[in-house]
């Protein structure tokens, strides 16, 4: 099969990019890019490497993002090819890591940007490009850093870098195009340390418990609500724990403290802050004495229906006959850092099936469909 998409899908799978090493791959799409006549600008901080690419000087900005890192392969005697060589399956797909999530979505932005310009050589707006090594990792020297500097130049020119963001997140859930995210949960970790006496088992009198504490306080956690309100957009608000640690080893000694990790999935109906105001408010009621250590990973965003929902949901139903779901679901991924910008934005990709499993892989027909569908957007949006 003839297909740039797949060519350039291997060749991306073949650099060993665990997070946060590139390993060459934005040199890789940088050099396509630059033929086309993007300028280039590296936006490197602290080992991971940042591409920040633009065409053209005029219109609207529809803007591709990505990352080139993946994540660890696990036990590779596992892995039924070696993951770092693409291997085309007799079931008609392409594994190796990366091959989902997301060098494929990259390889087809690229082949797509490609054909447009061939056709539609001086386009009514412009083309970026945002691409990291640092979005399966700490995500603090990637996306952020380029972010950061777009709010930078925004402020300056009174003017949005940006207008629409088209993310290559494994988004399809069964068939290409089936799912798009429009917005993401926000997610709020926290380590609670509930302090108590220690002492022996037998001398209850002599002793604060601290794990019968942990578990009065996770109970009212986990039946609190909330929201407060209903969303049409997002689920309501979930609290789950992840850790719990106490005990000294003995069975007969109560321990002086009881720790556990947890973390809540929220929604635009709440914010951190609540959620933290709320938590030391079932503390206080309680009356037991607790310390916490809060961790934002992210805050949550929705692009509501505009220019950029409508042109993809008439491309995906014009291309594949599927009314598209547009979805706030799955985990957190950079599109919280670029929504700060104010522009509209989707996370469109393959099927999500494999990601970050043994033998990942994506369905080679589906290469040159998930290409037309972002050609087919920047038609829609500045052709």
């Amino acid at each position: 099969m003839n297909c740039p998409v797949l060519e350039l899908t291997e060749e991306l799978i073949r650099r060993e990019s665990v997070t946060p090493n590139d390993a060459g791959c934005l040199d890789i799409l940088g050099a396509r890019l630059e033929r086309l006549g993007f300028e280039l600008e590296r936006m490197d901080r602290q080992g991971v490497s940042n591409l920040w690419a633009t065409f053209g000087n005029q219109g609207p900005m529809v803007c591709f993002a990505g990352h080139t890192d993946v994540v660890p392969t696990g036990n590779l005697d596992e892995w039924t090819s070696d993951p770092f060589i693409p291997t085309t399956t007799s079931e008609g797909t392409l594994r190796g890591r990366g091959a989902a999530d997301m060098k494929s979505s990259l390889a087809a932005m690229v082949v797509a940007c490609e054909e447009f310009l061939q056709r539609t050589p001086t386009p009514a707006g412009r083309i970026g490009f945002l691409l990291t090594s640092d979005e399966e990792g700490p995500a603090t020297d990637g996306t952020v850093a380029v972010v950061e500097e777009l709010t930078r130049r925004q402020m300056q020119s009174g003017q949005l870098e940006i207008d629409y963001c088209i993310i290559g997140e494994p988004s399809s859930k069964d068939s290409l195009g089936d799912v798009v995210r429009v917005g993401r949960r926000g997610s709020l970790n926290a380590t609670i340390t509930v302090h108590g006496i220690q002492g022996h088992v037998a001398y209850p009198e002599l002793v604060d418990n601290p794990i019968h504490h942990t578990s009065r306080l996770i109970a009212d956690l986990a039946s609190t609500d909330w929201d407060g309100e209903a969303n049409d957009y997002f689920p309501p608000t979930s609290f789950q724990v992840s850790n719990i640690s106490a005990g000294t080893g003995a069975t007969n000694v109560v321990p002086g403290s009881a720790s556990f990790r947890c973390n809540w999935r929220f929604s635009t109906s709440t914010s951190a802050k609540q959620i933290e105001q709320k938590v030391e408010q079932l503390i206080e009621d309680l009356t037991m004495e607790a310390s916490i250590e809060w961790k934002l990973s992210g805050e949550p965003f929705l692009t509501t229906h505009g220019a950029l929902t409508q042109a993809t949901s008439r491309v995906i139903h014009a291309m594949t006959g599927l009314d598209t779901d547009l979805s706030t679901g799955g985990g957190t991924s950079d599109g919280r850092f670029i929504a700060k910008l104010g522009c509209e934005l989707v996370e469109l990709g393959p099927v999500n099936r494999s990601i970050h499993k043994i033998d990942e892989e994506v369905k080679i027909e589906d290469l040159p469909r998930l290409k037309d569908l972002y050609q087919g957007l920047l038609v829609e949006l500045i052709g």
